[in-house]
């Protein structure tokens, strides 16, 4: 098998069928399109990528915003009202930052209906919930390697049935795109050029060498929605191609077929992830002691971002930046008040989701000591209140 390589460690981790995909939004539309009917109900975060959105709606099914722990943005089953749970076609977690959804009741709870739980795994690599494994509950996981890794591509589809892997495999490599020299150029000049601006400290020419690669194309957190010409994909769901231009931002090569040098690139990087996880998880137990934080119960996980929750999250972003710290991964406005009901079903209680999403800083646990010193010296506020007195 081509990919043989990368899958055997990661089938090794979680102890399931492991497919190689190009990046986690394929494998998610891979998915997606395999475990549900075409105009399904899928109930999802929207604190989520709007990457992921799209993806979605690509596959030809209704999202539905699900309410949420305002603690840490996880999906709180306990708000979703019962007469709306018969009306979903699957479960979609997210583990925002890592931290994880309780998939536990949830796959209880798709299991009592008939209904698949998918993972969204990207940015929960090495979370455990209930003495598990994230990634180990539903029919299927999408994991992304372009986040803990930091391999700048690749992903996995794991999956309970073996017996599927042929079907999988084949229906990946019908939507796989040619192997492009630009695309395998690209990939290896983005980090060179990257590293030459910033150790300049050129931050615009950094954004602007990111969009000369076509590895960047918004200038605020939700790229433009755009909504007539989204209705007509909607039209004509399922079918990925019609959404290319949603599914591809900030990720042009999300389905090229990977040279040798970029595979090689990749093995390296997952050979080094439990050193990585590792240092994740003392970045994340320092930074869930500060007053910025409200840990959940539980061990601490190997956050890949840990939501600090601050009062005004746009000033303690402009700190940081001032001190060359890069704040990413944020979600905001949520995604039912970002797309309105015309393209997805809004949440039945969207009051957790909105206050998350306003405060939450995710701050990468790698750079913990640095950005606490910051926000400390520009005397940022910990966000006061929430939602029933969060």
């Amino acid at each position: 098998m081509a990919y043989e390589h990368l899958e055997a460690p990661l089938r090794e981790r979680l102890g399931r069928e492991c497919l190689y995909v190009p990046s986690g939004r394929l494998g998610l539309y891979i998915a997606l399109r395999h475990w549900c009917p075409p105009g399904g109900r899928v109930l999802m975060s929207p604190v989520n990528d709007d990457v992921i959105f799209f993806v979605v709606l690509a596959a030809g099914l209704r999202p539905v915003q699900a309410p949420l722990d305002p603690r840490d943005g996880s999906l709180d089953p306990a708000a979703v009202p019962e007469a709306l749970w018969p009306e979903l076609s699957a479960v979609l977690t997210t583990n925002l930052y890592g931290n994880p959804d309780p998939a536990p009741e949830l796959a209880a709870r798709c299991a009592l209906l008939g209904i698949p739980l998918i993972e969204d795994a990207a940015h929960a690599i090495g979370s455990e919930t209930g003495g598990r494994k994230v990634g180990t509950f539903g029919q299927a996981a999408v994991f992304s390697l372009s986040k803990h890794t930091a391999a700048r591509a690749g992903g996995f589809l794991a999956i309970d049935d073996p017996g599927l892997r042929d079907a999988l495999t084949k229906t990946r490599d019908t939507l796989l795109a040619p192997r492009s020299s630009r695309a395998e150029l690209a990939y290896w000049a983005r980090p060179y050029a990257e590293a030459a601006v910033r150790g300049l400290r050129l931050a615009p020419t950094a954004w602007a060498v990111l969009r000369l690669l076509g590895q960047r194309e918004r200038d605020d957190i939700r790229m433009p929605l755009r909504p007539a010409e989204l209705h007509r994909a909607v039209g004509v769901a399922p079918n990925l191609a019609a959404f290319h231009s949603w599914a591809r931002v900030d990720l042009h090569d999300y389905r090229a077929t990977p040279g040798r040098g970029r595979l090689a690139r990749i093995a390296r990087k997952v050979s080094r992830l439990d050193a990585v996880l590792d240092a994740h998880r003392r970045g994340a137990e320092r930074l869930l002691a500060t007053e910025w934080a409200r840990p959940g119960p539980g061990p601490v996980q190997p956050l890949f971002r840990v939501p600090l929750l601050v009062e005004d999250r746009d000033a303690a972003r402009a700190a940081l930046a001032r001190e060359r710290i890069t704040v990413g991964y944020l979600y905001d406005p949520p995604l039912d008040d970002y797309a309105g009901e015309a393209f997805t079903g809004p949440s039945p209680a969207p009051e957790g989701a909105r206050w998350f999403a306003r405060h939450a800083l995710p701050v990468d646990p790698l750079k913990a000591a640095r950005t606490i010193a910051v926000l400390r010296a520009a005397g940022v506020r910990p966000a006061r209140g929430g939602p029933a007195g969060v």
